[in-house]
């Protein structure tokens, strides 16, 4: 077996973190794998005496300055610290080379750990959080969640997994019917109250912690439709929930955030929101999965397509005004996603009967 030499990264990354710890025993052991440039990393400052445990555990953030530069992170933590947002919390930095050390909150996401029995609590501790980030004046140069960006999102599905993943060709009777769908779409996400808005507020980027809840992964942060980051929470990119519970915890979150003098509308118009913020999400994530494969070499995330296609399946059945997409879907996704199935199953079984 091969051992792969270290990349003068990683020992900038190792030499920093030693520097910083002050410990110059300290190792480090990737801890997770990000869609973007960013690499996490977790180190010991100290064995204990079994040497089967560790104590103080940290966290390095290696952020390539060139590729994805550390500072909207910091300054949305700033934004969220003052708050009162439960955020990680920063040991050491170094932005001239992108390296950040920071608390260690743990090995698990909400992702590992909830299930049927324990998702009421974690989503009530979710809702707290969530709150207060709701109730944060969005700073002056907070971007806005608008027309152009969401726009911008929505074309990388036909970009990346309509053309470059299935192959399809739409006609301009094809694109009309999209940017129809696309313009009511739109219509309501922009007439939605605006408010400060994570982006990507789920479970993989919440942490158990002790009290509550730690969120992470919030550089992305805009003043956008308030309905994104709850429906983002339910629907989400690597877990599904009965439609029942969903709509039990959107009712649970709507009661909180109206309690708390979060500006919602009525829970009818509400849920409708939250379904055509959730279905701009869901259009773009396909995109952004089928781009991470293509461009990025990154395939894992593809496997998770028939989850956004039975979520847009739940949202186009309710509201005709959106046949034109449901058209599309029926026309073109479904046939190419089932026929790629078929593909990949035959080839599987080639590559196991030639074993």
């Amino acid at each position: 077996m091969t051992q792969s030499h270290p990349t003068d990264r990683d020992l900038a990354r190792l030499n920093w973190a030693r520097a910083a710890t002050g410990d110059d025993r300290l190792e480090l052991v990737r801890a997770s794998f990000d869609a973007g440039f960013r690499s996490y990393w977790r180190g010991a400052t100290g064995v204990c005496a079994d040497r089967d445990q560790t104590r103080n555990t940290v966290i390095v953030m290696d952020s390539p300055p060139e590729l994805e530069d550390a500072r909207p992170w910091l300054r949305m933590r700033e934004v969220l610290l003052a708050g009162g947002v439960r955020v990680p919390e920063v040991r050491a930095q170094d932005l001239e080379h992108g390296f950040l050390l920071l608390e260690d909150l743990g090995r698990d996401t909400y992702l590992q750990v909830i299930e049927e029995s324990n998702a009421d609590a974690l989503f009530d501790d979710a809702f707290t959080q969530l709150l207060k980030i709701q109730a944060l004046p969005c700073p002056d140069d907070l971007p806005p969640y608008d027309e152009a960006f969401l726009a911008r999102e929505l074309r990388l599905f036909d970009e990346w997994f309509l053309g470059r993943h299935l192959g399809i060709e739409l006609s301009c009777g094809d694109l009309e019917q999209l940017d129809l769908a696309y313009r009511r779409i739109l219509d309501n996400v922009l007439a939605q109250p605006q408010s400060f808005v994570h982006r990507d507020f789920m479970p993989r980027n919440l942490m158990p912690v002790p009290g509550g809840v730690a969120v992470i992964d919030f550089q992305g942060a805009l003043r956008g439709p308030i309905a994104y980051d709850p429906i983002s929470l339910f629907r989400d990119a690597f877990l599904s929930w009965p439609e029942a519970r969903v709509e039990a915890w959107l009712a649970r979150y709507h009661a909180r955030a109206t309690a708390a003098g979060i500006p919602l509308p009525e829970l009818a118009r509400f849920r409708r929101d939250a379904d055509f913020a959730g279905l701009q999400r869901h259009i773009k994530i396909l995109g952004l999965f089928a781009r991470l494969h293509h461009r990025d070499g990154k395939p894992k995330y593809l496997a998770d397509a028939p989850r956004f296609l039975g979520y847009l399946d739940v949202v186009l059945s309710r509201y005709p005004e959106l046949a034109p997409l449901a058209d599309i879907v029926e026309r073109y996704v479904r046939p190419a996603l089932t026929a790629a199935d078929a593909a990949n199953a035959v080839e599987a079984a080639e590559a196991a009967g030639s074993a």
